[in-house]
């Protein structure tokens, strides 16, 4: 404790300098940026009571990931080879494989020469097309979340589809679930398999969303295709590609489901007025326990997510429901790499007993079951809340999981119906740290302008504190109105989907400022990376 303080106290007195020096242009040190990702090994999984068909399945799967890494590649960036090939210092290469391109993912600049910012089109528009082009086109294709925009041979806009324009690459992925339906035993696992291999064919999934949440028996799970528009910021649209490898905790899952029977209550329990989340969500909605054994495209890049609350499209949603599902190993490595290290290194002491692993667990569990909560139909007559608030839509959607997450979490601790010990400080707690720490994903995508969001909230309203010693203090009290007012705040722009107003709260609390700054490059100093990238025995 005592080594401790005094890394705080030489921390502390570096701030000043670093802060000026954060204003001067400065040479990039690729190592550096490296290191803000801690390597973690993913080791082989204990595969007791998995038969020889299953291996093979798991096998297969993980050559179809493969395929989508492949295909996210072109999405984003373009020539990948071309791009490694260019590259003599192995950190360049190896930062570049991390974020999938020249870009940094924290910050969305380049960190190697010779490269513009990062194009808000990504690969999925011409470079040279305008948002008024785009808008005054009357073709219905082009708002599928499916398509590629591309010239035609007379300059005109013409849409591509998924299957077309990756075709190579999605045969092979047929080819490997083919083969998995073939081998594996389970008749709900065949199913999605031959349901997903006509989804990429045809770029249409609702057949095989459906089948996915319907495959409840399965040791294992997969999730492949093109999945969230978290790319695409120039409208909000299209999907990226992306691939999980699942093996499911079978104890946990089944602690998990009881939740299930309760999605309706948790709906009744969202703050703010009723009208804005009338939606009633799907019966056939569940939960998972799961370890993460490979993932590749989308889900790849950059910092990794800890769950996930699937399928992302509203209508499916409203049919059928939701599958959450929690990833228990990123969840460990995460709070312990950099959850409870940033609560070292910036709360005040006597709040560091209330920084809790089992309080963080269940936190990501809620704010993958709020995702399926809330408003997924504006109540106006404008669609579907992705279509009305278009680019911003992802980024309101986050906020509102974590704040609705946080504040059914804090609920259910404080009524001691979560099977774990602990109580509402420290969901409060750690709900903080957390959100401290994903501030330093910067405002590069979606997830990172949430998490800046949500913490400029807290700090506007007195929620947190800055002490005259450098650390944060927490209002348990200011807390959780914060999280009540700010979670019907965006419910209520989900509901309305006020596009104006969207952009102007965004305006007002998405913006970083010297303060995220500061806390930066006091963890840079004390050694707590970023986040976490993966290696695979």
């Amino acid at each position: 404790m005592k080594g401790l303080i005094i890394k705080k106290m030489i921390v502390c007195a570096l701030v000043t300098l670093l802060v000026v020096a954060c204003k001067q242009e400065r040479q990039i040190n690729v190592d550096q940026l490296v290191n803000n990702y801690a390597l973690v090994t993913i080791p082989a999984p204990d595969l007791t009571g998995i038969t020889d068909n299953g291996k093979e399945v798991l096998r297969l799967y993980r050559q179809a990931a493969d395929e989508v890494d492949a295909i996210y590649w072109e999405q984003y960036f373009g020539d990948k080879q071309a791009l490694l090939d260019s590259l003599e210092k192995p950190a360049e290469k190896l930062y570049a494989e991390i974020n999938y391109g020249p870009w940094d993912r924290i910050n969305g600049a380049p960190f190697l020469l010779n490269f513009n910012p990062r194009p808000a089109r990504a690969h999925f528009y011409p470079q040279d097309m305008t948002k008024e082009e785009f808008k005054s086109w009357k073709n219905p294709d082009k708002n599928s979340p499916y398509t590629l925009i591309r010239r035609a041979e007379d300059g005109s806009l013409q849409p591509i589809w998924y299957h077309d324009a990756y075709a190579n690459h999605i045969a092979a992925i047929e080819g490997y679930l083919q083969r998995a339906a073939d081998v594996t035993i389970k008749p709900s696992v065949r199913q999605y398999l031959l349901k997903m291999i006509e989804g990429l064919k045809t770029d249409n999934y609702h057949e095989s969303n459906k089948a996915w949440l319907e495959m409840n028996d399965s040791k294992m799970d997969l999730v492949i295709g093109p999945i969230e528009p978290v790319d695409d910021h120039l409208f909000g649209i299209k999907a990226s590609y992306g691939a999980y490898v699942l093996l499911k905790n079978l104890q946990r899952t089944e602690q998990l489901n009881a939740l299930s029977a309760r999605i309706s209550e948790y709906q009744k329990m969202l703050p703010g007025d009723p009208a804005y989340h009338h939606f009633i969500p799907g019966s056939q909605s569940n939960i998972f326990s799961c370890n993460v054994l490979y993932c590749s495209g989308y889900t790849n890049a950059g910092y990794k997510v800890i769950g996930i609350n699937f399928p992302y499209d509203a209508q499916v949603q409203k049919e059928f429901g939701t599958r959450t599902i929690i990833f228990d190993n990123i969840i460990h490595e995460k709070f312990n790499r950099t959850v409870f290290p940033v609560g070292q290194s910036l709360l005040a002491d006597t709040y560091l007993p209330h920084v809790d692993a089992n309080a963080f667990y269940w936190l990501i569990v809620f704010r993958e079951i709020a995702k399926g909560l809330g408003v997924k139909e504006t109540i106006n007559g404008r669609g579907t809340v992705a279509q009305a608030l278009g680019n911003e839509a992802l980024v309101i959607e986050k906020a509102k999981s974590n704040v609705i997450g946080a504040y059914l979490c804090a609920q259910e601790a404080e009524t001691n119906r979560i099977p774990a010990l602990f109580g509402k400080e420290e969901v409060l707690t750690t709900f903080v740290v957390n959100i401290i720490r994903s501030v330093r994903f910067g405002t590069a995508d979606p997830t990172g302008q949430a998490n800046i969001l949500v913490y400029n909230y807290l700090l506007k309203n007195n929620a947190v504190l800055w002490d005259t010693n450098g650390h944060y203090t927490i209002n348990y009290d200011k807390t959780w109105m914060a999280l009540e007012k700010l979670g019907a705040d965006l419910i209520r722009i989900q509901a309305l989907s006020d596009l104006d107003e969207a952009k102007e709260y965004l305006q007002h609390y998405g913006v970083a400022d010297l303060k995220n700054h500061t806390d930066s490059r006091i963890l840079e100093c004390a050694g707590v990376p970023v986040d976490i990238r993966f290696e695979y025995k």
